[in-house]
């Protein structure tokens, strides 16, 4: 797929290709206002083009070193988190010691209100009322309801009645 800079780098390059061509002879151009000689006019269009094909490039670099550190930094990533706890592990919640590591002391959890814990036990309840969760006990008592409509019986299955073989008398 042709980018819009692609684009322009080919019609860069074709309009260079053209004032090489066409333009030796003539001693000045001006366009937009501005007078170019024909060298200079290819050396700006050139200038163009370079430009951009480094932008190319620094993109595909770019993206090469963005899959390489997707690639590589989530095994290092986890050895980091590994080291932090095996830090924290050793060396407790010491202050002076986790800053040489660059951590911080974990803070203790600070106690809930009265009025906060009322407000979580609202929020369970009507949670719970929402999913129609239930405990082990409620749902002991919920039973399902039995259909007492009744199936027609089947009627037995009555014996084919052999056929008796017919006897042959004897002719005379």
């Amino acid at each position: 797929m042709k980018t819009a800079r692609q684009s322009i780098v080919t019609s860069t390059l074709a309009m260079v290709a053209g004032v090489n061509k066409h333009f030796t002879g003539v001693a000045s151009v001006t366009i937009a206002g501005a007078t170019y000689t024909p060298a200079s006019l290819t050396s700006s269009l050139q200038t163009l083009v370079t430009l951009y094909t480094d932008v190319e490039t620094a993109e595909a670099a770019c993206k090469a070193k963005v899959a390489a550190a997707k690639a590589q930094g989530e095994p290092l990533v986890a050895l980091l988190s590994s080291s932090e706890a095996f830090v924290r592990a050793t060396f407790g919640n010491t202050p002076d010691v986790l800053s040489d590591f660059g951590l911080l002391p974990r803070k203790p959890p600070t106690p809930l209100t009265a009025a906060k814990k009322a407000a979580a036990a609202e929020k369970r309840l009507a949670t719970r009322e929402a999913r129609h969760t239930m405990g082990s006990v409620q749902k002991k008592s919920v039973t399902g309801a039995v259909s007492t409509t009744t199936t027609p019986a089947l009627a037995p299955a009555t014996p084919a009645v052999a056929a008796t073989p017919a006897v042959a008398t004897p002719s005379k």
